[in-house]
């Protein structure tokens, strides 16, 4: 019984997906960023000079719409390369190969800043669920899964070792306008964050500028804390 109201609420969808995607994708990818960072920047040493952005800049719109050409989604995105991949045997497939793509991002100065960037795939799920009437997803379901999906899987990477400092998610809410520059924008103020971060890590002070960008806090989540992600097994193991 219990069973069938969590999946008429569709409480499930979003912890499935977070989990996932941490299990299946970031667990594997991001302990290794910084590597694929110091390799790039060894053939390209200009690119990179702050350190604080040798992490994997992770996208949630929570409209879940996502563009697969970052490119399109904003003329001030540029992509510049691919970092060393990554390839191993994964679940049958011989030599599957993770890599990312870094992007040079202008800012309003006209100065390109570098980063490597990407959507959170999950969401596209997210949106095909919310057209696909066999998933009955409505629009107002799918704005609070793609709010719960962010939730849980910022609360699942704090509590992950291995991931620690390899990321940064960017969650966002697009204006009800299109602004032809907004998403460059978005980045640019998390990639500004990560220098004064660390300015102040080098002159040993601490930031207490106050965020302008969201954080879970503000994205108004009705969420019970028996909703909120649990660990998989309860018993120590």
């Amino acid at each position: 019984e219990m069973s069938e109201m969590s999946e008429r609420s569709k409480q499930n969808v979003a912890h499935g997906l977070a989990w996932s995607y941490y299990i299946g994708y970031l667990k594997i990818v991001l302990p290794r960023m910084k590597k694929s960072m110091e390799e790039f920047c060894r053939a390209n040493p200009n690119l990179l000079a702050c350190r604080k952005t040798w992490k994997l800049h992770i996208l949630i719109p929570l409209s879940c719409d996502v563009y697969d050409d970052l490119e399109k989604a904003d003329s001030n995105i540029q992509y510049v390369a691919d970092l060393t991949e990554t390839t191993l045997a994964r679940a049958g497939t011989k030599k599957r190969v993770y890599k990312h793509s870094l992007y040079a991002i202008r800012d309003e100065e006209n100065q390109l800043w570098h980063c490597a960037v990407e959507y959170a795939t999950p969401l596209q799920s997210l949106y095909a669920m919310s057209q696909d009437e066999c998933a009955a997803f409505s629009r107002e379901e799918r704005l609070e899964q793609a709010k719960l999906f962010y939730r849980t899987l910022e609360e699942i990477l704090k509590g992950s070792k291995e991931c620690a400092d390899a990321y940064r998610l960017i969650a966002y809410e697009e204006p009800e306008e299109a602004e032809t520059h907004f998403l460059s924008r978005e980045i640019m103020w998390h990639l500004r964050q990560e220098h004064r971060e660390e300015i102040a890590m080098l002159e040993g002070n601490h930031l207490h500028t106050p965020s302008t960008a969201l954080d879970s806090a503000e994205l108004n989540l009705q969420i019970s804390v028996s909703d909120l992600p649990q660990p998989l097994r309860t018993d120590g193991f």
